[in-house]
Order: C-alpha cells, then sequence, then structure tokens
C-alpha cells in the first residue's frame, strides 16, 4: 500500500532511530535535557530568533505562538482556511480566549487592500482589537503553496503599521525553504514568532517548536505546562529533530518532484504544485477516495468533491510512479 493521506504518516529511518538510542537526556521541565536545548538553540539560530521551546504538536506550538501575542478577547487574523482557524478544534478560542477573523485567499496568500481594511486598531470599547496576523507557510488546505518572502514582508511592514504582531504557522516551512531557496533567517525576520513541526517532512516521529524572543519562550514555557505538555526526558525525541535537521531537508526536493509527478497523473496542472502537496478536485472525492485503496493508494478526502495527495519521506519515486499510474486510470 501506498500512503500519500499525510506527511505526518512516516516511520523513523533506521539511522534516526539509532540516533535516538544514543540521546544524552536530562529532566526537560527542570530545563536540564541537553539534547532538547541544543535543538532549540539550533532552531532559534537558524531563523535568527533569540529562543525557541520544543512542544510535542504543532498545534501546541501555535496554540502557544498566538496565545502569547493576542490577550483573551482581542482577535488574531488569517487566511480562512488556515491550520490554526480550521484544523486545530477551536483550541485558539477555547484554551485562549482568542477570536479570529478571516479573509479568503484560492490559494491561501494574503491580498494587502483586503487585509489592511480587516485591521482594527483600539477604538476603545466597542469593537474587538486586533493583536496579530497569522500567515501560513507552506499553506496546507491551499495545496501546499508557498508565500512569497516578498508577501510576508508586505505583512510586516503593515502589521508594523498598525502595532500588531505577525505570527506565521510554518509546520512546512522547511518545504518552503528549498522550493524557493529563501534563507530561513529571511523569514524569521519578518516575524515576531514562528510554530515549525519536525514531524512532517522532515521525517521525526513527534515535535514541532515555537520560535521568538527569549522573554516570550520563557512564558511559553510555563504554560506548555499549565496545558500539560511539560515532558520530562525528552532529548530521545529531540535528537530525531536534530537527525532530520541533519539529514533530511535538502531532499525535500525530492518529495516535491513526486507531487508534480502526481498531479500530472491526476490532470493537475504540475506548475501548480508548489511543493509536496497535491490537491484534486473530483465530483465524489469519498468514492475516489474508496477505489484508489482498492488499488493500493491511500488519499485523503478533504471536502466532498476534493482530494489530497501528500508525498514524504517514505514514498520513493518508483512509488511515486506507481501511484500515478494507479490513479491515472481512475475517475
Amino acid at each position: 500500500m501506498i500512503d500519500l493521506r499525510s506527511d505526518t504518516l512516516t516511520r523513523p529511518t533506521e539511522a534516526m532511530r539509532a540516533a535516538m538510542a544514543r540521546a544524552e537526556v536530562g529532566d526537560d521541565v527542570y530545563g536540564e535535557d541537553p539534547t532538547v536545548r541544543a535543538l532549540e538553540e539550533r532552531v532559534a539560530a537558524m531563523f535568527g530568533h533569540e529562543a525557541a521551546l520544543f512542544t510535542p504538536t504543532g498545534s501546541l506550538a501555535n496554540v502557544l505562538a498566538v496565545g502569547l501575542l493576542v490577550a483573551p478577547g482581542q482577535e488574531v487574523l488569517c487566511e480562512a482556511s488556515a491550520h490554526i482557524a480550521r484544523a486545530e478544534l477551536g483550541a485558539h478560542g477555547a484554551v485562549s480566549g482568542v477570536t479570529m477573523r478571516t479573509w479568503i485567499h484560492e490559494r491561501g496568500g494574503v491580498d494587502l487592500d483586503v487585509l489592511r481594511r480587516l485591521v482594527a486598531p483600539d477604538m476603545g470599547p466597542f469593537f474587538v482589537r486586533t493583536a496579530a496576523i497569522s500567515l501560513e507557510n507552506t499553506h496546507n488546505f491551499a495545496g501546499g503553496t508557498v508565500l512569497p518572502l516578498a508577501d510576508l514582508q508586505a505583512v510586516r511592514a503593515l502589521a508594523d503599521e498598525a502595532g500588531v504582531a505577525v505570527h506565521v504557522d510554518g509546520a512546512r516551512i522547511w518545504n518552503a525553504h528549498v522550493a524557493t531557496g529563501t534563507p530561513l533567517s529571511e523569514y524569521g525576520a519578518a516575524t515576531d514568532s514562528l510554530a515549525v513541526c519536525l514531524s512532517k517532512g522532515l521525517g521525526a516521529p513527534v515535535g514541532s517548536l515555537v520560535v521568538g524572543s527569549a522573554e516570550a519562550m520563557a512564558e511559553a514555557r510555563v504554560r506548555r505546562k499549565r496545558l500539560g505538555g511539560g515532558m520530562r526526558q525528552v532529548g530521545i525525541l529531540a535528537a530525531a529533530g536534530l537527525h532530520a535537521l541533519d539529514h533530511h531537508v535538502e531532499r525535500l526536493a525530492d518529495d516535491h518532484a513526486h507531487a508534480r509527478l502526481l498531479a500530472e497523473a491526476c490532470g493537475t496542472d504540475p506548475e501548480s504544485v508548489h511543493t509536496n502537496i497535491v490537491v484534486v478536485e473530483k465530483a465524489d472525492a469519498a468514492g475516489f477516495v474508496a477505489r484508489a485503496q482498492d488499488a493500493g493508494v491511500r488519499v485523503a478526502a478533504v471536502g466532498p468533491t476534493t482530494v489530497r495527495l501528500v508525498t514524504h519521506l517514505d514514498v520513493s519515486r518508483a512509488d511515486a510512479e506507481r501511484a500515478a499510474a494507479v490513479l491515472s486510470t481512475l475517475e
């Protein structure tokens, strides 16, 4: 079975398992796990920020980051199909008391004129105040599209003018980096905080990080513990992340090439595929998913007429070619 449902399905390689077995560990709640600290320091430096905090999930990383920027009763602006709005089970409202307003963009990007009209300054005790703008790079439900650096920088300038913060949900920012050659430090320079994931394209079994200022990360550590996310000898997992950063970043280009191959087989313009996610429109998405599984390929329905295919570390070129041959025959 070739599984294209998500890049979260990867399993640790033997080399990654060996790195995990060798990891030096300590109690991370006490701040004494050297491998976690090494990972946090490395990722913070990659994005040009002061500090980072290891979290078990990307959703928790986003909740912590947004909650640090947006006080209860204030709002964060984001695109309507953003992961923080659509796929985190309302956690920002339920846990942090954060409200949201959204804009719609077909490719998950930004329209600066629309965004400028949405940003709401402090107008006294009448209207919700905008405290942050959240962007997603790459954008999951828009098909893994890359947000151009120029657009991010333009949002940064708008946010500075309005006195609001910028967060980037960078779960797959590694894919954006490889696809465009944009240095990670340039992404970081345009943000107040980021959430980056190790357990998608990079192939680690668990883990994300929040990235930001030292002061913000100290508070994030307190909030992580409050939410039950404090972990003990977690260097075993951090070691997988360090191994992934050493060995699994540049190879993301292979996943991108495999995604374009699948897009062509499914009748989608390969040029519209920026990274490792392919979105295919089918009249009966559930039926297409069932027929594909019967033929040995797992894909996911993400809407009544929308199918998503995601390439990843465990899908070889031969797997992609075989999946393409199967999917090209299905209606």
